[in-house]
């Protein structure tokens, strides 16, 4: 128990310390001794002084989480294809249009990496998070039926990252 505790004082962030350690190496460019050396000690420092500015995070499925990666990576390259195709064409054909998407759940993490995914992904943009009314603007640049654009976005990427935080949904909200 006391070695955990140790440990826990240690590395408050364990994956913060992996992400610091491993970017020192790639910056360095070097796997010497020293490079190594310096890379740990900023793995320990770097999280013990960012500590207070860390919120606890949640409980994550990484299972959940790998296959929304693959999603969301696999939409972004369709849809840089599709763009593609739109802005090279007749511009007249384009049907931009605004579109509220409501979400299920209250969680900032949650909604914060919805609206992140939406605007990552091309010929989308999120202008932003109302949490009071429960919805993200959107911004399409080609939509015909605003229906299916939302109840996509919901089963693409809402659904999994509630998935994948393990969150409930919140009481009279239901999902299509």
């Amino acid at each position: 128990m006391q070695k955990r505790a140790l440990l826990h004082r240690c590395f408050p962030h364990p994956f913060v310390s992996c992400l610091v350690f491993l970017s020192w190496l790639m910056l360095a460019n070097s796997v010497e001794i020293a490079s190594l050396t310096f890379a740990f000690l900023l793995a320990i420092i770097i999280p013990l002084l960012v500590r207070p500015f860390i919120a606890y995070t949640p409980r994550i499925d990484w299972t959940a989480a790998m296959k929304l990666f693959f999603v969301v990576l696999w939409d972004i390259v369709i849809s840089n294809f599709r763009v593609a195709r739109m802005v090279l064409g007749p511009m007249q054909q384009l049907r931009p249009k605004w579109y509220r998407v409501p979400l299920d759940t209250e969680h900032e993490q949650v909604n914060t990496l919805l609206a992140m995914i939406i605007t990552t992904t091309p010929g989308t943009v999120s202008a932003g998070i109302d949490q009071e009314r429960g919805d993200i603007l959107v911004h399409a640049l080609d939509c015909d039926d605003t229906e299916l654009d939302i109840q996509e976005i919901k089963k693409r990427y809402e659904m999994p990252l509630i998935q994948v935080f393990n969150v409930k949904i919140a009481e009279g909200v239901t999902t299509k």
